[in-house]
């Protein structure tokens, strides 16, 4: 088994390239074999348990199964969090959020993350901001676990609480800023998504009915408009078909909005200031 076998194996999948990039993260990152090893055909030195293990997590490749659910890890903003199946993976735009979350506080601020997943944007704001009072909710139970486990192992001081925002408690004046990436994307836009994503990744985390592309955000928006302190922000990731739509709606429900592109030029987050009542 060599490094350019593996490779063939997931090229009809995800052409040469991307192919490259998953076997050498896999051999990297599940069996410690540096670019240098690999391009030294040590691949083929592995022991006969650690050639079982390779086949197992190539075997899973190929049905398309994501490579961070294949090691149980994803990296984001540089920590690497445990995932797997029932837990969004982690996604690089994503980090573009966390600026915006503690720009401007340079005393004690307090967080609420919305949907947390894996826990990687309320752990990152705990590490990063030791002064910010974090707490994290979601409807899964199984990614609770997932978040609180990764907030033990990297020494994240987080409250986590099992919380599904469309029943949103009755809370005024608790939070300096509400952070969120919520499922946005509608069924309809199912047939554009790779069978990586659609077919391993938690729909609860994913998708919104067609008829209310907006749903998460407007129960969001209503909580944050009673549970932010007055001056309090939100912090977004949406969907950009539905950028300017969001924005005027949180414009009309007292808030001033500001908008932003991802890495690749889509308009992807809003920052929404709670105006002072």
């Amino acid at each position: 088994m060599t490094y350019n076998e593996l490779c063939h194996r997931l090229s009809p999948l995800y052409g040469d390239h991307e192919a490259r990039a998953i076997v050498r993260l896999v051999l990297e990152e599940g069996f410690g074999l540096t670019s240098t090893d690999v391009y030294m055909g040590k691949v083929s030195q592995l022991s006969a348990d650690s050639l079982l293990k390779l086949e197992e997590f190539m075997r899973r490749l190929e049905k398309s199964e994501p490579v961070q659910y294949v090691l149980g890890q994803a990296d984001f903003c540089g920590r690497t969090f445990s995932v797997r199946p029932g837990v969004l993976i982690p996604r690089p735009e994503t980090q573009l959020l966390l600026p915006m979350v503690a720009r401007g506080f340079t005393g004690p601020f307090s967080v609420l993350d919305i949907g947390t997943g894996s826990g990687c944007i309320a752990i990152t704001v705990a590490l990063d901001h030791l002064k910010a009072r974090v707490t994290a909710w979601d409807v899964s139970p199984q990614a609770l676990q997932v978040a609180a486990e990764n907030g033990r192992r990297l020494g994240a001081q987080v409250s986590w609480c099992q919380q599904d925002v469309l029943q949103a408690p009755d809370d005024h004046h608790l939070w300096d800023v509400i952070v969120s990436n919520p499922p946005y994307i509608c069924e309809r836009e199912r047939g554009d998504m790779a069978a990586n994503v659609l077919d391993y990744e938690p729909a609860l985390a994913l998708f919104v009915p067609d008829a209310h592309p907006l749903l998460f955000y407007h129960a969001i928006g209503r909580y944050a408009r009673h549970a932010l302190r007055p001056g309090g922000r939100l912090c977004l990731e949406i969907n950009p078909l539905y950028a300017s739509e969001l924005a005027q709606w949180l414009g009309d429900s007292g808030f001033t909005v500001n908008q932003a592109d991802d890495q690749y030029g889509r308009r992807r987050f809003i920052q929404a200031t709670l105006c002072d009542r």
